[in-house]
């Protein structure tokens, strides 16, 4: 199967129980696989200004938002496949580029380095890299994700344990942090470049799941309390 590295579709969120979670996936039988990951753990890298700019900019909720991360499926080794992506938001509709690379390689680009084959997506990486410079890994988060695909592009994954942290900012060592999920919550999505379809539509209004804002990286912001330390730094330089 041919690597996607381009996405553009619509992303729900939702704050669910484990019965919750249920009956979305019986009231869905039939017509929901695994995907290629099925049950992995996705630790993700995120990458911004020392002054945290880009998180700071998210939460605000604007029109339009950016974020850049390095991902991976598991605890990455140097020869690992992990992916750099760029992540865009403008009115709701969510746009995601990215590529591939071998772990090691991907941290030396992020370091200032160069990657050998350049495609239009890189160049992409190199001009968001330019304009935020200098960019430093700012937030690990991981989480234990169960994923499913139907018709097109229409996918839903639950996150569960998700866990974030300000230190040991590598795809290579264990996963371990802050716990962000509310508790008894796991965190359902709904991703499609089409509307819900509408039997689950009727199983989301059945069961009362409603949709939320939630964002991994931004509530351990405020949460774990980065934004304290931004506001000091900010405080300190005034």
């Amino acid at each position: 199967m041919k690597l996607q590295t381009v996405f553009k579709r619509y992303e729900y969120k939702y704050l669910v129980t484990e019965e919750q979670a249920s009956a979305v996936l019986d009231g869905m039988r039939g017509k929901l696989v695994p995907d290629k990951w099925g049950k992995s753990t996705v630790v993700s890298l995120y990458y911004d200004t020392p002054s945290y700019a880009l998180i700071r900019r998210s939460v605000e909720k604007p029109i339009y938002k950016e974020k850049l991360r390095l991902r991976s499926y598991g605890r990455a080794e140097s020869d690992s496949t992990v992916f750099l992506e760029i992540k865009k938001k403008y009115k709701s509709v969510v746009y995601k580029r990215r590529i591939s690379l071998a772990c090691s390689e991907a941290e030396a680009y992020m370091n200032g380095g160069e990657i050998e084959h350049k495609t239009q997506i890189s160049h992409e990486i190199d001009s968001f890299k330019r304009i935020y410079s200098p960019l430093v890994p700012a937030v690990y988060v991981s989480s234990e994700r169960e994923a499913f695909y139907g018709d097109g592009d229409f996918r839903i994954t639950f996150d569960r344990n998700i866990l974030c942290r300000d230190t040991d900012l590598t795809l290579k060592s264990d996963s371990y942090g802050t716990a962000i999920l509310p508790e008894g919550k796991i965190l359902m999505e709904i991703k499609t470049g089409r509307a819900i379809p509408l039997e689950l539509s009727k199983i989301l209004t059945e069961n009362k799941i409603y949709r939320t804002s939630f964002s991994k990286y931004g509530t351990f912001y405020i949460k774990g309390g980065l934004y304290k330390k931004c506001l000091k730094d900010c405080l300190i330089r005034s």
